[in-house]
């Protein structure tokens, strides 16, 4: 069996790269955990800045990122509707494509197989970045299942359970007809 051994510049670099995530704006509420936005974006939902849509206007920056959790949250209450019925009418008040056709294709598999789910989550969303312009807002949460279960749609038969558990998430909030709609997520490491 071969020992590894951390050189002295690899612990110097992985020491100067852990004490650089402490950083800190200052800015109230937004939440950076490097202390910067992030810089790049996951590849499917584009770049922060590359959507032209305008922002609402006559509102305060803290006006808009409440309209913009309470989307959130009310977004979170309607994916857990969606899976108890397999039916993701209710989503498109609040998703839109690519996440939206995602969603409504997983639900499809799932009645296809006979299934429902039902689950509960508890969420903590935070405004972790905005476009420029402010037409786009990134948020992150720390998504935490308690329970979910697995149902028999046709017999009411719980199947199977999961125990829960906490994972990151980010959802990107785009301002759209009028009011803000999640277009993509991303589910992370667990929190």
């Amino acid at each position: 069996m071969r020992a590894r051994f951390i050189t002295p510049v690899g612990a110097a670099l992985m020491v100067t790269c852990s004490l650089a995530g402490c950083g800190s704006t200052g800015d109230a509420g937004a939440f950076r955990p490097a202390g910067q936005p992030q810089s790049a974006p996951p590849a499917a939902s584009g770049s922060p800045d590359a959507d032209s849509a305008a922002a609402p206007t006559g509102l305060t920056r803290a006006q808009i990122d409440k309209q913009v959790l309470d989307r959130y949250r009310a977004y979170r209450r309607a994916y857990e509707r969606a899976y108890e019925t397999n039916d993701p009418a209710g989503l498109a008040a609040y998703v839109t494509d690519p996440l939206l056709g995602i969603i409504a294709e997983d639900l499809r598999e799932l009645a296809a197989k006979g299934e429902i789910w039902r689950f509960h989550n508890v969420v903590n969303p935070r405004i972790q970045v905005r476009s420029k312009t402010g037409s786009t807002v990134y948020v992150i949460d720390c998504v935490r299942t308690l329970a979910a279960y697995r149902f028999s749609a046709k017999t009411g038969e719980r199947l199977g359970a999961f125990r829960g558990g906490a994972r990151a998430y980010q959802a990107v909030m785009r301002y759209t007809g009028g009011t803000w709609m999640i277009s993509n997520a991303t589910e992370g490491q667990k929190c």
